[in-house]
Parts: C-alpha cells; structure tokens; sequence
C-alpha cells in the first residue's frame, strides 16, 4: 500500500512540475517590421505571464534574426514554423535546423496540419526532421491532429495514435525530453469552432497513454501536452485547467499580443 501511494505521489509531483508552454504560431502573417513590433509587445507584457508558463513565438523564417535580438536574453523563446528534412545541400528554397540553431531558434514546430495538407509532409519525412532538429540542439514541437472526416468517423484515436507511433517510437526516451506534442483538432483551426474541454482532455489523455505505452509512465507523465484548436483568452481557463492539457499552440490570437499574453495568463 504503501508503495502504490509512493507511485501516487510521484506522478502528481510530475504534473504539477510539467512545462507549461503557450506558443504562438505566427503562420504566413506579418511583414518583418510588423513582426519585430509584434515581438516587443508581447516581450513587454510577458511580466503579467506566472512564471512557470513558457511564452514562445514561432515567427517566419524571415523574422528570425530581428525577433531573436528583440527577445536576446529574455524569457520568451524563440521558434521557427518549420525546418528541412536534409542537413544541407542543393534543396533551393529550405531552410536547415542548423540555420535555425545559428539564428538564435531554441525550438521548431514539425508537422503542423496545413504543412501536412497543403504540402504533403509524411510521417517518414517527419522523423527525419525531428531527428535533425534534436541534433542541432532544438526542442520540437510536433503536431498531431485528426481532420473533419475522421472525427465523424470516430477515427480520431486511430489518427492520432498512428502519428505519434509513426514518428516519435523512432526515438529515445532521452529525446523525448526534448519534445513537446501539440495536438490539432484539424477540424478546428481556423473555424471559429472549437473542441469542448472534455474532448480536448480525452485526446490529449489518449496521447500521454500513447507516449506511455512506449516510454514509460513517468516519461509521458512529464511530457507537455499542448491544445492547438482555435485557443483564445475566452476559452484557455477551461481548456487548461484540464488534467493532461498542458498550454497551448496559439494561431490567430498570437498575432494580437494583448490576446496571447491573457491566454498565457489564463493558469
């Protein structure tokens, strides 16, 4: 008895210590003076944010070096949207994760639903970038997420679960330490809808019993979760006090810094 209340303890101790993160991903949006306003608006609200949340912005790979001298020696990371799946070489147009490290990046968003739509990125080319990303000293944050047609055909488990054994059983446990998962009710970015708080709680449960499954309890136990669904100041409370929710990858309201920063106050 005693042992299963130990084991009780120390998963509860690895919740209330997991990483809060609120991320804002920027998309196709701003021009780079824009960008570089945007960044100094949220570093000077980012004081009202509690502590323990981690404020990120992931801007285009144009704003990278403004935005990272904007951000130098502050709190608020700095991510890229995206990186290639080649260390270097004749691939006109790519950007490297050694361009992002030597950019001042920390973190890259891998996978997201509209690289994955409007690009036809795959699980096989994602592992190949993860890999590089963690190589080159950057935390991921890989997207998961099911689209319209297969929620309504209940196959949201099957997406999800597929994604993450596709590309994150490729790697170690010590990696994982290294990676955050945002998943993406695709049906919800950019629709003004929005998965309820018991859906988005019974999915991201899902996932951490995924990670699980591979790595160990105490391994998904602490690693961060995020809700990526058309997230705003309106909803994030309800959202994020949710038990495996653990922030958010912000779209639209990150573009506002009064919005993104309530979101990060929302803990």
């Amino acid at each position: 008895m005693l042992n299963l209340q130990s084991k009780f303890n120390e998963i509860v101790y690895l919740f209330n210590m997991r990483k809060k993160i609120v991320a804002g991903n920027w998309k196709m949006n701003t021009t780079v003076p824009e960008g570089v306003e945007l960044a100094k608006a949220v570093l000077a609200k980012s004081g009202e944010v509690p502590a323990e949340v981690k404020l990120i912005v992931a801007t285009p790979f144009t704003h990278l070096c403004p935005v990272a001298e904007v951000l130098k020696g502050s709190a608020v990371g700095l991510s890229a949207e995206n990186c290639a799946d080649k260390e270097k070489g004749a691939y006109t147009g790519e950007v490297s994760a050694a361009m992002l490290a030597s950019a001042g990046c920390q973190y890259t968003i891998l996978g997201h639903s509209e690289r994955r739509q409007y690009y036809g990125e795959t699980d096989e080319k994602l592992v190949e970038k993860v890999r590089l990303a963690l190589a080159n000293g950057l935390d991921v944050i890989l997207c998961v997420g099911e689209n319209l047609e297969e929620r309504e055909a209940e196959r949201h488990f099957d997406v999800c679960g597929a994604q993450i054994k596709n590309v994150l059983y490729n790697f170690s446990a010590e990696d994982m330490k290294h990676i955050v998962v945002a998943y993406e009710p695709v049906w919800a970015i950019g629709t003004g809808k929005t998965a309820s708080a018991e859906q988005a709680e019974e999915i991201h449960a899902f996932i951490r019993k995924t990670i699980a499954d591979k790595f160990g309890a105490a391994v998904a136990e602490e690693t961060t979760i995020l809700y990526g669904g058309s997230c705003k100041p309106s909803n994030a409370k309800e959202l994020f006090a949710q038990k495996d929710i653990d922030g958010g990858l912000i779209g639209g309201a990150a573009l506002k810094a009064d919005d993104f920063i309530e979101i990060g106050k929302s803990f």
